[in-house]
């Protein structure tokens, strides 16, 4: 389809002249202006509505703190400030495309720390008085928004989509700063509630594990032992040749009794770790692995005790998987540091798949480090290679732990 000329230009070229054709007219305003202004319209009403419930509520509640009433009445002003923040956030993502992430609830609990520890806990809020703030403040601003805007609409309406840009740019930096939560600390607070958790329950993981390999192995061992020894003491007059029998049997248990209180003592620390360093604990751990391991530890300096402890785990449980479900025929162990982090790297070639909820203990093994901040990544693709990565954060070792 060709475009008809106008009169205009058919005249040009009636003239001699090629003038070059006018930009076609399009409206200045699209939607994100209008969001912008019906949200700068909407801050009168809306900042009145906030400012009078700080002044009703709060400012209540501050005065008749002399009395018993002002502090559950001040507590309960907070919690309501919460719920008025949570409607200006939603204003915000609506109308000005501001993604601000809702605040941690308030932790009461249920009620079951009790009434007093549960009105500290909303009268401490700083969500509750960031609020406040945002609400004292905001109805000058409501007015001075909503009288700018209205005026420019009629007077001004040329350059309105540039007044309301501005006008909103300076919502959304007081949405982002008393709204928004501080991202760090929510985060680092949701972390160490789950940390704290995982490693509370890896403890009393590791303390039945013990109980249980002490009461299967060696203390039944020791059990046996004293009956045996109890019984050789009966038959030494009578039958010294038996008794010497039941005596060597004894020793044995002795023997066996001690390799298993040796191999649970190792579970728990090896000596060689605690004199030596990762060096020659993770080279120990290798010489016991079913398949033939390299390992190359890169460490100028010994971590701290905490950190050296779960690497020598999770290495020596990764090479255990790797002896029990891999068929692999050679495998690697890589130790460095770069930078703030311990780095470590177990390789195998074996057949590969393994994941994090394949029931071979890698969920622990990522839960663990990531208690403490690490990371555990997992390439396994099916016919192998397998490689897994795990970062610990570096810890200098302390004068005392050697």
């Amino acid at each position: 389809m060709t475009e008809r000329p106008s009169p205009s230009r058919d005249a040009a070229r009636q003239s001699g002249g090629e003038q070059p054709p006018l930009p076609p007219a399009r409206f200045a305003y699209d939607r994100h202006t209008w969001r912008e202004i019906a949200h700068l319209l909407a801050n009168l009403p809306l900042s009145l509505l906030g400012f009078v419930y700080v002044a009703v509520v709060l400012f209540t509640g501050a005065l008749l703190t002399v009395t018993v009433i002002g502090f559950p009445l001040l507590a309960a002003g907070l919690v309501g400030a919460r719920q008025l923040g949570r409607m200006e956030r939603a204003r915000a993502r609506a109308l000005l495309g501001v993604r601000v992430d809702e605040p941690s609830p308030l932790p009461l609990r249920g009620g079951k720390d009790g009434f007093f520890p549960q009105l500290w806990q909303a009268l401490k809020d700083p969500v509750g008085w960031r609020t406040t703030l945002y609400e004292f403040i905001r109805l000058p601003w409501g007015i001075l928004t909503f009288v700018i805007t209205l005026t420019s609409l009629f007077v001004l309406w040329p350059v309105l989509p540039f007044i309301a840009r501005g006008l909103a740019n300076a919502d959304r930096a007081m949405v982002r700063g008393l709204l928004s939560p501080s991202d760090e600390l929510e985060r680092r607070i949701a972390e160490l509630e789950s940390d704290r958790g995982v490693v509370v329950d890896t403890a009393a993981a590791d303390l039945r594990r013990i109980e249980r390999d002490l009461h299967d192995g060696a203390q039944a061992r020791l059990v046996n032992l004293a009956m045996g020894l109890g019984l050789a003491k009966e038959k030494l007059l009578e039958d010294p040749d038996t008794a010497a029998s039941m005596v060597a049997e004894a020793h044995g248990e002795v023997k066996l009794a001690l390799q298993e209180l040796r191999d649970l003592a190792r579970g728990i620390h090896p000596a060689v770790l605690t004199d030596r360093g990762l060096d020659a604990a993770l080279s120990a751990v290798a010489s016991r692995c079913t398949v033939p391991v390299k390992v190359t530890v890169d460490l100028l300096s010994r971590p701290a005790a905490a950190i050296e402890g779960i690497a020598y785990f999770t290495v020596s449980e990764l090479l255990q998987n790797v002896s029990k479900h891999s068929a692999a025929k050679s495998a690697s162990v890589d130790v460095w540091r770069s930078e703030d982090r311990l780095l470590i790297q177990v390789w195998d070639d074996g057949r590969g798949g393994a994941r994090l909820d394949g029931g071979t203990g890698m969920r622990g093994l990522a839960d663990r480090l990531e208690a403490v901040d690490g990371l555990f990544v997992i390439e396994s693709p099916r016919g192998g290679p397998t490689t897994v990565t795990a970062e610990l954060p570096w810890r200098d070792r302390a004068p005392g732990q050697g």
